[in-house]
């Protein structure tokens, strides 16, 4: 149903039943519009459709998409690492070498490859809007198709530095040093480390339709925030367990099971279900304002 229009030619319908003032002429209303961020309810349907594309595309897509995206989120390691062996061991490090954490996230969002953190709002706005049992059935088809991508191409990262195929043995040396002075988390310490990395790349998804020409700024902000605060993501984790894994420092299990499924499990809690169902919960509160 179309909202009622008043008698100023220059209104323009924002979605949130508010128009510029109507002394402004057309240019002066089209400024404002093209610097006023969506609504709610606008970011909620651009997220929903992008959620939609994703749902619909066939499974080889998705696996290719999923694995071109882990083999990017490997970067993050490696980059991670280039910075640590320059730079000396004092408190201000972490503040320079935590910038090459974001190379990967830029890469796979923003050439729109499927990361699984990433699928845990878009397409799960989808299935609150419509839940059914089809919905349900894509979402897990989606989530089994990306999840398996992201991890093979991290763990084919990961075997290549293993093996010195893409670093030098002086190189691997060094980042097994790095990596083994590395604090093993309990397994419910990996889960709860992995809530607030899952909210935030939910958080990511959800700000980029509105970021309008800064969406560089807002992806290395938001995971830059997740290596400083220590938080547990799930491909860029096991980016480094893996390498662990097969370097021999650590077990299969330690690896797999004492990591990637705590954090697994942290990451859908933060991202669907905090982010997705507060998000959903609040335009559908608009909308039953509305009524």
């Amino acid at each position: 149903m179309e909202r009622e229009t008043d008698s100023n030619p220059h209104a323009i319908d924002t979605g949130e039943g508010e128009r510029p003032n109507e002394n402004f002429d057309a240019k002066e209303v089209q400024d404002v519009e093209e610097r006023r961020a969506g609504s709610s309810k606008v970011v909620h349907e651009v997220v929903r459709l992008q959620g939609e594309e994703e749902l619909e595309r066939p499974v080889l897509a998705l696996l290719l998409s999923g694995l071109a995206a882990g083999l990017a989120m490997s970067l993050s390691l490696m980059s991670e690492l280039s910075l640590r062996s320059h730079l000396p061991d004092t408190d201000w490090a972490p503040l320079v070498y935590y910038l090459g954490y974001p190379v990967g996230y830029v890469i796979a969002v923003m050439g729109r490859l499927q990361l699984f953190t990433e699928s845990t709002v878009t397409a799960v706005l989808p299935v609150a809007s419509a839940p059914s049992w089809r919905n349900f059935g894509r979402l897990s088809r989606l989530w089994t198709c990306v999840l398996l991508g992201n991890l093979v191409g991290v763990m084919l990262v990961s075997a290549l530095m293993a093996t010195e195929v893409i670093v030098t043995h002086e190189q691997r040396m060094v980042a097994l040093d790095i990596l083994s002075k590395l604090e093993m988390q309990s397994w419910t310490k990996t889960l709860t480390m992995g809530i607030p990395a899952g909210f935030i790349m939910a958080a990511v998804a959800w700000v980029l339709p509105n970021a309008k020409g800064n969406q560089l700024g807002v992806i290395v902000l938001l995971t830059y925030a997740i290596a400083l605060g220590g938080f547990a993501h799930v491909v860029t984790g096991s980016s480094q367990s893996s390498f662990l894994w097969l370097s021999g420092r650590i077990s299969f299990a330690d690896a797999w099971l004492g990591f990637t499924l705590p954090a697994l499990i942290g990451n859908l809690i933060g991202g669907t279900g905090l982010f997705a169902v507060l998000a959903h919960g609040q335009m559908r509160s608009d909308l039953s304002g509305e009524e």
